[in-house]
């Protein structure tokens, strides 16, 4: 790997960049990502495993974007795809789902679309030089999330929410003035079982161990539909306003293996 040269990429859209070795039993993967902090400010950390001597390298750059494609491949030959690129006001990191043939950003950036917003895309007749703004005729962009517009939306006003956190995991929520959601799956969950039991997998339960029962559940809807209008505000994105109901979609980025090689969560 040649540090140097993966220096002088980034430096291409703006950006510094470090290599750090740490040892694989504290690491997930042979490489990680993250976006650093020092006295000069943000740098994205490639944090590389002493043992497994991955192969890391840069496929494409946009510099006027301030994006680039970087690619990580192991031993056994696996490989990962990263955009990593400035968004109005941070950098970013995000992993590329790996079922998808990606070999430029601007591939990446499509992959990184829901099929719904993709096929939005292609039925309003977007130009390609307009897909990757963050507002468009397809939809409205903040940070992974997008808004489409749903005007119909027939809302039952008694299960509108306020001041509502839209989040990926453990990442700073995105508030929504108005939220409603409706449809999905009715799923049970508690500290001992906090990836949560459909109704028929609940009931089991209790029957086959009572004490479950005060284990202090918490019921949620899993997959809903997720609809918002207002103010949308995030500490790292400028607040959108949303006139009207809007369907919410997040970005792909979590079906990518390689989400579990990036430290950084807005």
């Amino acid at each position: 790997m040649d540090v140097n040269s993966l220096q002088r990429q980034f430096a291409r859209i703006g950006a510094r960049a470090q290599v750090s070795y740490r040892d694989v039993r504290r690491m997930r993967g042979p490489v990680a990502l993250d976006i650093a902090h020092d006295r000069l400010g943000e740098l994205f950390d490639i944090q590389v495993s002493r043992d497994a001597s991955p192969h890391v390298e840069v496929l494409q750059v946009e510099a006027q974007q301030r994006h680039l494609l970087l690619m990580t491949r192991s031993e056994t030959d696996e490989k990962h795809k990263f955009l990593c690129g400035h968004d109005e006001r941070h950098w970013f990191v995000a992993a590329v789902p790996e079922k998808l043939a990606v070999s430029t950003v601007r591939t990446a950036m499509e992959a990184l679309k829901p099929v719904e917003i993709q096929r939005r895309q292609d039925q309003l007749r977007v130009r390609p030089k307009n897909r990757n703004r963050r507002r468009n005729e397809a939809f409205i962009r903040q940070g992974e999330w997008f808004f489409v517009p749903f005007p119909d939306l027939n809302v039952n006003q008694h299960l509108v929410l306020t001041n509502e956190p839209l989040r990926r995991g453990g990442g700073k929520p995105h508030m929504v003035e108005f939220l409603y959601r409706s449809g999905g799956e009715t799923v049970y969950v508690c500290r001992q079982k906090p990836n949560g039991l459909t109704q028929d997998g609940y009931k089991k339960l209790l029957s086959q161990t009572p004490e479950a029962s005060h284990w202090r559940w918490q019921i949620f809807r899993r997959n809903p539909s997720v609809y918002v209008k207002g103010r949308v505000r995030h500490a790292d994105h400028a607040t959108i306003e949303l006139h009207g109901w809007h369907q919410v979609s997040m970005n792909t980025e979590t079906q990518a293996a390689a989400m579990q090689h990036v430290a950084f969560l807005d």
